[in-house]
């Protein structure tokens, strides 16, 4: 019997050579007609140097350019492949050599194609059976027919048999997605394509050839339709069976110096004896798991365990609240919890065990919480803890994958509204795997070999897409950063950059803007050479970051891609790259739209705004493949969010100015929502949490900008009439609410005690006034006619003004 993951290398191989006789066919057929140039979907080109272009790196997946008839004929020629790719059983020798026949037909049929564009007849006797493959081109349709029985192997391609029998692939793919994509009968619907980048974005991007939009109104997409895949096994077990021993995580820990390195076998082993574990303690295919947890390779593991068994993972970040974590468990119903006796971050030790007791007490849906060990110290127990480590070692390392459909869910993540209440962002399989990695590379120019290092915390969407997801689908190592920026030092993220030969320095603005207040020999000590990639993320970077972080961090050698995109987008919608070789990077300005991402800039009254050098809200006028496909178990608020407010559009909340150039600017949030430190939060959310003192009946919260976090919150305050609590005592209680409530970044930097807040006839609050008053605007208040009372105004600005005082003399 032959082994699986040798016999899915060698199919992979044989993909590859099959399918390159077709690449300059395929160019044409979704390009210009040249294989070098194509239009992208977004209406820009792009001739792509040799270099940009990793050799055989993507399996592309063709589904929407194929009849019914003809995936079905395909389809049945590579059954015996799909068990081998779903890895759900070896395959005797004599049936390998059945499935290099019909591999070897595969072939022929791509040369007949192609002999057959070239002009060559092509004969199809009346006594064969054939099929139609018909590829879309603008409105004209082309199909030719296919002799499916018997063709003879053209003497230009590369020797089938040959290659079966070499147990290497020469060249390696960072990422072979979807490599085991199926339709419901179980029907190969992917062609592993070489193509130019142009030519990806055309099939995998437009969503005209790999989409599905069931209803656009509502935000009903479908991402290669009837597709099935593992994510884990795109993740691990396609570079297990290549690169066993490359080094997939360098977790860097707390204490510098002490860094640990996963290569992809060991990732590999603990991620099925972690979904072993799950699934011997009742945890099954659609069931949703907590993870509460520091950032660690076993809570990477925890993520792709759940995504092995297909299980939905919910990560929660380990500084929220037991409160703010009962909710979250609350609304997604999760079966279980994975955590740590304790947490360690900047020289700190954090209880996540004690919040994560305090938290199940009020979530009925828990069955049991899996406890791994961070510290050596010993934490209370309850009757649903296991303890983690203990129970995979009883478990066998490998864990066969569940397939999952292409549009089944990966995980949903919480995010703040504008409304109150978290939202849990639901992100599916195929689609958002794809885009992940689709962006991890162009956008950050990944090449095989580099060291990845996004230093965000996983309980974020930048750490699900650009430090677990993105980076391990395309076969990268990827840092796992536990620390803070100034642990124990100013220096520690150049020091970790020096130590670990960092490539790819992706952070927040909100760290530099800290970190650039201290003297510039931090950086220089350290020798940063390794760099070739700079990346912001979570919010605009002002200029002077932008230029420290260039010029100090870079020495002006290293592009600084300043990227835009949301938990909802899954993946970096706008960034300076990919551009072409020597395209301008303007600082601190996202610039141009990703792969088949249309933007639109729209008006008060919802219309289009045309031309450059005009602002708008930032909507975006086609499905991509990261795109959210729901709110968890409520669809309604997804498209009152995102959908209604542009018919026709997904709505960002965010305004964009676009340049004369026709570049985008991102101009802020036109909602409710706050970005502390990168981070949203929405401000009704921090208004709940404060409404709960019995002295407060009304509270207004609203965002001013900060040196070093962006924005902070600012709280108007209204107390009881009769209230018998002294200001300073209130505060102080009010800032003890918000921390237990949802977390203590969420305590607003002021508070304010005002008689009564500033509201239309209708009882509307008038926040842009509030916004005037906070940020020393007072002389330009803008129309206040629409006030029930104006003179509410004068109270507020005389309160403020006593605030400042008081302030100013401590």
């Amino acid at each position: 019997m032959s082994n699986p993951h040798t016999f899915q290398t060698k199919l992979a191989s044989i993909m590859d050579i099959l399918t390159k006789a077709a690449v300059a066919e395929f160019n044409k057929v979704v390009g210009d007609g040249s294989p070098q140039s194509t239009e992208l979907s977004s209406g820009q080109t792009e001739n792509e140097s040799p270099n940009k272009v990793l050799e055989g790196e993507f399996l592309t997946l063709v589904m929407g350019l194929l009849t019914k008839e003809a995936r079905e004929r395909i389809g049945k020629l590579m059954e015996e492949s799909s068990a081998a790719l779903h890895l759900e059983k070896s395959q005797s020798e004599k049936e390998n050599e059945a499935l290099k026949r019909k591999l070897q037909l595969m072939e022929s049929q791509l040369s007949t194609v192609r002999g057959h564009r070239e002009g060559r007849a092509l004969e199809t006797p009346a006594n064969r059976p054939s099929c139609s493959v018909g590829v879309q081109v603008g409105d004209e349709y082309r199909g030719v027919e296919i002799d499916v029985e018997e063709f003879s192997v053209k003497e230009s391609l590369p020797n089938v048999s040959q290659h079966c029998e070499e147990d290497h692939d020469p060249q390696p793919r960072p990422a072979q997605l979807n490599s085991d994509i199926t339709d419901k009968n179980g029907y190969i619907l992917s062609a592993a394509v070489q193509l130019s980048a142009n030519a990806r974005a055309r099939l995998l991007i437009d969503h005209q050839y790999c989409a599905e939009v069931c209803d656009p109104q509502l935000g009903r997409i479908s991402w290669f339709p009837g597709g099935q895949l593992n994510v884990s096994v795109n993740c691990l077990d396609v570079h297990v069976a290549k690169h066993p021993d490359r080094v997939a995580l360098v977790w860097e820990r707390d204490e510098p110096g002490t860094e640990v390195k996963v290569t992809y076998r060991e990732l590999q082993e603990s991620t099925c004896r972690l979904a072993n574990t799950l699934k011997r303690h009742g945890v099954q295919r659609g069931d949703r798991v907590a993870i509460y947890m520091s950032v660690s390779p076993l809570a990477v593991a925890a993520m792709l365990a759940c995504a092995r068994i297909g299980a939905v993972h919910t990560v929660v970040f380990a500084g929220f609240s037991a409160e703010a974590l009962a909710g979250r468990i609350q609304d997604a119903q999760c079966k279980a919890v994975v955590t740590c006796n304790q947490g360690v971050r900047g020289g700190r030790v954090i209880e996540l065990k004690a919040t994560v007791d305090a938290a199940v007490k009020m979530c009925p849906s828990v069955q049991c919480v899996f406890v791994a060990q961070r510290t050596s110290n010993r934490v209370p127990m309850t009757r649903l803890d296991i303890l983690l480590e203990e129970e995979m070692a009883k478990e066998r390392v490998e864990c066969p994958p569940e397939m999952m459909d292409s549009e089944d869910m990966l995980f949903m993540l919480y995010t703040s509204g504008s409304t109150g209440k978290p939202k849990g962002i639901v992100h599916t399989q195929a689609g958002y795997l794809l885009y992940a990695a689709l962006t991890h590379q162009y956008v950050f120019d990944y090449q095989p070999g580099d060291v990845f290092g996004c230093v965000a915390d996983i309980g974020w969407v930048t750490g699900h897409s650009y430090v677990v997801y993105g980076p391990l689908c395309n076969g990268a190592t990827t840092v796992l950063f536990e620390s803070t920026p100034v642990y124990p030092n100013p220096g520690r993220y150049w020091e970790t950059v020096e130590r670990l030969g960092i490539n790819q320095f992706y952070g927040a603005p909100t760290a530099i803007r800290l970190l650039l207040k201290y003297d510039e020999s931090w950086v220089k000590k350290y020798d940063r050479s390794s760099l070739k990639t700079l990346g912001s993320v979570g919010e605009p970077i002002n200029h002077e970051a932008w230029e420290w972080f260039y010029n100090v961090v870079g020495d002006g050698r290293c592009p600084l891609v300043d990227t835009w995109w949301q938990t909802e987008t899954g993946g970096v919608c706008i960034a300076p790259r990919p551009a072409e070789d020597g395209a301008e990077i303007i600082p601190a300005m996202a610039m141009r739209p990703f792969f088949g991402v249309q933007l639109a800039l729209m008006d008060e009254k919802g219309a289009v705004i045309t031309g450059n050098d005009v602002s708008g809200a930032l909507c975006i006028s086609q499905p991509w493949p990261g795109m959210a496909r729901t709110i968890y178990g409520d669809h309604q608020r997804f498209v009152d969010a995102y959908m209604k407010p542009y018919p026709g559009y997904y709505f960002s909340g965010d305004g964009a100015y676009r340049s004369n150039e026709g570049y985008y600017q991102i101009t802020g949030r036109m909602d409710d929502v706050i970005n502390i430190s990168g981070h949203r939060l929405g401000t009704a959310e921090i208004e709940d949490a404060l409404d709960e003192h019995p002295e407060v009946p009304e509270t207004a919260v609203i965002g001013i900008p900060h040196d070093i976090k962006g924005e902070v919150p600012f709280a108007f305050v209204v107390l009881k009439e009769d209230h018998s609590l002294e200001h300073s005592v209130v505060i102080e209680e009010l800032r003890g609410l918000v921390a237990t409530k949802i977390a203590k970044y969420a305590i607003p930097d002021h508070f304010v005690i005002v008689k009564r807040l500033p509201k239309t006839r209708s009882g509307k609050i008038m926040r842009r006034i509030l916004r005037k008053v906070a940020t020393d605007q007072t002389g330009d208040l803008g129309d206040v006619s629409t006030l029930d009372d104006p003179s509410v105004v004068t109270e507020i600005v005389q309160a403020y003004t006593r605030f400042m005082s008081q302030s100013a003399s401590k």
